[in-house]
């Protein structure tokens, strides 16, 4: 949807955990997933169509089943060991989405978790995952919505607001605002006080009001009041740390951090229709891609009814786990690695190694460009361990140079790995240097 894009560059020390996150996990799960939809748009008569856009359908009863929410198979504790396993840094988890119904028991609004079987028995989402996945040292983030379709004084959404317009949304009384934005800020100050650190605030919904309306900079300074050295994403109009593109990556190469967040199939949450699904491929690739061009990626999965993930979801992450297994260093701690122009496809580095990642199976030998040869030590195929043969080329006209500069030719075995992102790792005795 539509957000800030332009953020220099010039970040605090804040962001320095995030701009080596790598790689993320992004939850949708809400109250609403007990209908096998959405999150939040199926409420205006909207709903993700092919992941890039939204399409017209008839508006659903979104709040119908609000009180009889029970996820008696949520497993927080689960889902934070299958994000540590495929080598994720930090998690999202949707607090609050644009329908307004609070995760947590808020008193600050009266469409909360509170109201249901799962709450009146002491449940709370948002705690429940801030623990869970801290016990496993990962870094929480915690998703809200600026926009609350559900609340009188944004104003709620009414059938004769359709269709849905983005920048259009209907504005409601100076009183009216001031009234919402006062109950904004407490809901974000019992989300910032109630649960210890937390390392991220994903901003949605900040599209239906400008920068002046939302007064982002005084929500700013409330938030870093709280918590002084939390990480802003851009979707507070004016405000944020990162760019977040939007199952895609960057359209421009500019000097800024950003993440890109991505569906597994089409749909944010649960919706049994969507079988949609990405290969391990797909996802592995843009996961090395992202990091090879110096962003993060932040994998979304939406558990059922019941708070357990799709048989797919749960699949997929165990494949990526799999394939971490083996080739986690080409991600987990590793940075951007050559230009272009030097390889064919996306590279990494970490420590003494340089990682080439095999999008397509290369035929019978493959070339790196632009490198010191005589650093390298030894090239290996890491699915398996195997050494493959390798060479140097160094021009003539440079070859009696202490250290010149050449191209690393290396051997391609016949058949490609059985795995779905093959990776090679060139030892080096030093820091690769290029042109």
């Amino acid at each position: 949807m539509p957000h800030a894009t332009a953020l220099p560059l010039d970040h605090p020390d804040r962001v320095r955990w995030f701009a080596a996150a790598n790689f993320g996990l992004f939850i949708h799960f809400d109250q609403a997933s007990q209908l096998g939809v959405d999150l939040s748009w199926p409420m205006v008569g909207l709903t993700s169509d092919d992941g890039s856009g939204v399409a017209e359908h008839a508006p659903v009863d979104y709040l119908k089943h609000v009180d009889d929410f029970d996820p008696d198979s949520w497993d927080p504790r689960a889902l934070a060991r299958a994000a540590r396993d495929a080598g994720m840094s930090y998690a999202v988890f949707t607090a609050k989405h644009h329908s307004g119904w609070a995760s947590w028991p808020s008193t600050a609004t009266a469409l909360s978790i509170a109201r249901s079987p799962y709450g009146r028995r002491g449940g709370d989402l948002v705690r429940e995952y801030v623990e869970a996945f801290r016990e496993q040292r990962l870094r929480v983030g915690l998703y809200y919505s600026l926009s609350d379709w559900s609340d009188n004084d944004y104003p709620a959404w009414r059938p004769e607001f359709a269709p849905y317009s983005f920048e259009e949304y209907p504005r409601s009384s100076p009183v009216e605002w001031s009234r919402y934005r006062e109950g904004l800020k407490a809901e974000l100050t019992e989300l910032l006080t109630g649960y210890g650190r937390i390392d991220l605030l994903w901003f949605d919904g900040g599209w239906e009001r400008t920068e002046a309306e939302w007064d982002s900079r005084d929500l700013e300074r409330h938030i870093r009041s709280l918590q002084p050295d939390i990480v802003l994403n851009d979707r507070l109009p004016g405000v944020g740390d990162y760019r977040t593109p939007e199952q895609t990556s960057p359209a421009s190469d500019g000097a800024q951090l950003w993440e890109t967040c991505l569906t597994m199939n089409n749909t944010w949450g649960w919706d049994p229709r969507d079988l949609n699904y990405k290969s391990p491929g797909t996802i592995l690739r843009t996961l090395v891609d992202s990091v090879a061009h110096g962003g993060t990626l932040l994998l979304n999965v939406g558990p059922d009814e019941t708070g357990a993930l799709p048989a797919q979801e749960s699949a997929m992450l165990q494949t990526i786990s799999e394939w971490m297994a083996r080739h986690g260093e080409s991600v987990v701690g590793a940075d951007r690695g050559l230009e272009p122009w030097q390889f064919y496809g996306p590279s990494t580095r970490n420590g003494d190694s340089l990682f080439l990642h095999l999008i397509a199976w290369p035929d019978e030998e493959l070339t790196v460009r632009g490198i010191h040869p005589r650093s390298v030590r030894s090239v290996e195929l890491m699915t398996d361990g195997s050494e493959l043969p390798f060479r140097t080329v160094i021009d003539p006209a440079d070859a009696r140079e202490a250290d010149p500069l050449g191209n690393l030719v290396i051997a391609i075995p016949p058949r490609r790995p059985d795995t779905p992102l093959p990776v090679i790792r060139v030892r080096v005795q030093e820091a690769l240097a290029t042109r």
